[in-house]
């Protein structure tokens, strides 16, 4: 079986045909490959966003999904959440952690399921230890600096990259096809997105907030996280996720080259890395000293989150990424 070719090889000869052809090829798939929201999902919004929820009509909407209800019970029962009893209905599910919890992982676990069937396991596997990490810190984060929708924080940071999910199934594809790939490092850098795809996930993120109609400061999450100066509904929410994230990559970055450099596996913490500058770039009212407090908070926070999110994921799934086909 021949390899795909390389694309630094492919990409000097026909490129901007190349690019034009995958960004039409993308915006297909966002105009027709991706799932629109069920209607119970719009159901649910309209039930868990009013002043009196009734638990009762919300149990019997979310089971209309059995494998999705059953996703949403295993990642509550997972150590994600800590909870202190085990979650055994929808109902309780939605007392213990919370409508709007509920309601983002009902979202979640609906868009893992579509991806499931066009993405590799160990692909998605990343991108949700990735995802949730960056919730679990984002929120933490507003805690420190006295964000006040802390709730949003942590919804933001589960859903940022979710315009990344699209350009992996295109990416499966052209695989197939034996066509130029992308570098290998091309994800989350918006430059090599933008010269492969013809737009980068930043923007198909918004495409598809807009389409799921999200609040707009979500717009601006998803659009503008990696330049949080861009954003112009709520960019206090967006610099404290650019935060996040930021911090996120750091580390991944750093796991990646112990790896190549000692063989280390992708599950050892990484030592203290880098400083407090891009807090300073995500956060600049800051003062110093608040500055680096928190970003000795995301040390010893990523280091005590890192294992239980990947044990929730794990439960979530059934399996770890080395057991799934």
């Amino acid at each position: 079986m021949n390899k795909p070719m390389d694309f630094a090889v492919a990409h000097s000869a026909g490129s901007a045909a190349q690019t034009d052809r995958r960004k039409q090829r993308l915006l297909d798939i966002l105009s027709k490959g991706l799932p629109t929201l069920p209607s119970y999902v719009l159901d649910l919004n309209a039930l868990l966003g009013s002043p009196t929820v009734d638990l009762k009509k919300v149990g019997k909407v979310l089971r209309t999904d059995p494998s999705l209800s059953a996703q949403v019970l295993r990642l509550c029962n997972s150590a994600l959440f800590g909870l202190r009893r085990r979650v055994i209905s929808i109902e309780q599910a939605t007392v213990l952690i919370g409508t709007e919890r509920l309601r983002t992982l009902v979202l979640t676990c609906s868009v893992m399921q579509f991806a499931g069937k066009r993405i590799s396991a160990e692909k998605l596997w990343s991108f949700w230890q990735h995802s949730f990490l960056a919730a679990l810190l984002s929120e933490r984060i507003a805690r420190q600096v006295d964000y006040f929708e802390k709730e949003q924080a942590y919804l933001g940071g589960l859903l940022h990259d979710i315009g990344q999910l699209p350009l992996w199934m295109l990416v499966l594809e052209e695989e197939s096809r034996n066509r130029p790939l992308p570098p290998a490092n091309w994800p989350d850098n918006c430059g090599l997105e933008r010269e492969y795809f013809g737009m980068d996930h930043c923007k198909v993120g918004r495409w598809m907030a807009v389409t799921w109609n999200f609040m707009p400061s979500f717009l601006d999450v998803f659009e503008a996280h990696h330049q949080p100066e861009r954003a112009q509904h709520d960019p206090y929410l967006v610099s404290i996720i650019a935060a996040a994230d930021r911090f996120l990559q750091a580390q991944e970055e750093h796991c990646s080259e112990r790896q190549l450099d000692s063989g280390a596996h992708s599950d050892q913490l990484p030592s203290e890395t880098g400083d407090a500058e891009f807090v300073q770039v995500c956060l600049p009212n800051l003062a110093e000293p608040e500055r680096h407090a928190l970003f000795e908070m995301l040390q010893t926070e990523y280091i005590h989150l890192l294992p239980l999110v990947q044990l929730g994921i794990t439960a979530a799934a059934g399996a770890t990424p080395q057991n799934q086909d």
